[in-house]
């Protein structure tokens, strides 16, 4: 069995990957910050190995990676999915915000593809894959922190294929639309009318829909894709 290690797993997108993945076999570690309760039920739920750690916090991810690996060996795939997000004027961002969505969204997925490159490269092979965000591509008003953390998602992994791909281990970008989770929860009734009156496909996504992308971005059938910020926001971005 391949082990799989994700990012922000307790809740929304992280926790539909984590059962998803564990339902494919997979050996699955999971990254944690805050909620224990979830973590806790998700990987009694599932079997999947649940670790606190805060991700902006390379000496805690380096930590975390041993830990896992202990437990379910080498790492073979990497989802990086942790994220937070601002809502607010950019006048207005302190620079502690900006700071905290940076490291917990962009330099976190540094942190952790660092770790795992010596799994990978020693083993031939291995999948890479950041959960960004349409808004990476298109901006979000009042959301420049957000928005620049998940750009930055891009440039990252676009730069990691070309260095990595001569050992066989490709990296990829979901970026997500509108989905149904708590991240979005600050939306009223009426922004998210609007918010799905100018999604093609006329509604919200869901968790299992970002699943079903990662799930081919990490199996033998995606081998010779890397590089690729790929759209899964119900044709928003276009």
């Amino acid at each position: 069995m391949k082990h799989v290690l994700i990012s922000g797993g307790s809740r929304g997108i992280g926790a539909a990957l984590v059962r998803g993945f564990a339902a494919d076999g997979y050996r699955v570690s999971f990254l944690y910050k805050n909620s224990h309760a979830a973590a806790a039920a998700l990987a009694g739920e599932c079997g999947a190995l649940a670790i606190p750690c805060d991700v902006s916090d390379p000496d805690a991810v380096r930590a975390a990676l041993d830990k896992a690996r202990a437990e379910n060996g080498p790492v073979h795939a990497l989802v990086c999915n942790a994220g937070i997000s601002h809502v607010g004027l950019s006048r207005d961002l302190c620079d502690s915000t900006w700071r905290a969505v940076l490291d917990t969204n962009l330099s976190s997925a540094l942190y952790l593809c660092r770790e795992v490159q010596e799994d990978m490269i020693r083993a031939g092979e291995g999948r890479i894959l950041c959960i960004g965000s349409m808004w990476g591509k298109v901006g979000a008003s009042m959301e420049v922190a957000y928005s620049a953390s998940k750009a930055g998602l891009r440039g990252l992994c676009m730069a990691l294929a070309k260095e990595l791909g001569p050992s066989h281990v490709t990296v990829n970008c979901i970026e997500p639309g509108l989905i149904d989770t708590e991240m979005n929860a600050h939306l009223d009734a009426e922004s998210r009318a609007e918010l799905i009156e100018e999604t093609p496909l006329c509604r919200i996504g869901t968790p299992e829909d970002i699943f079903g992308a990662a799930r081919f971005l990490l199996s033998d059938a995606a081998s010779f894709i890397t590089g690729q910020c790929l759209g899964v926001d119900g044709g928003f971005a276009i």
